[in-house]
């Protein structure tokens, strides 16, 4: 998962973002897909800028390419940051996207 020696813990500001879960218990080393995704859909710039610092781009693309749970807003987001084909992008599917309509049509 890259040469980057990943956090075990998650910084206190960010526990926020966690709330369905006890944020104290989370560890980036072992759950990086799980973190990636939560801090780069849900969170701040702050959030953002130590996800690509902590992580190396390896992990944060596979992340992208991998998780489907990213807002299709924010996966095309990071797609173009990121340089990724929007059609490698999980979260923007044609038959997540659909899948998704008929749970939440907004």
């Amino acid at each position: 998962m890259g040469s980057k020696v990943l956090p075990t813990s998650l910084p206190r500001s960010f526990h926020k973002f966690f709330w369905d879960v006890r944020p104290e218990t989370v560890n980036p080393a072992t759950h990086p897909y799980y973190v990636i995704n939560r801090l780069l859909d849900k969170g701040n710039l702050e959030a953002a800028r130590w996800v690509l610092k902590t992580f190396s781009k390896e992990i944060v693309v596979a992340t992208l390419i991998k998780i489907r749970d990213f807002s299709p807003w924010n996966g095309r987001f990071w797609a173009r940051y990121l340089g990724v084909p929007e059609e490698e992008v999980a979260c923007l599917q044609p038959s997540y996207l659909k899948m998704r309509r008929t749970h939440w049509p907004f």
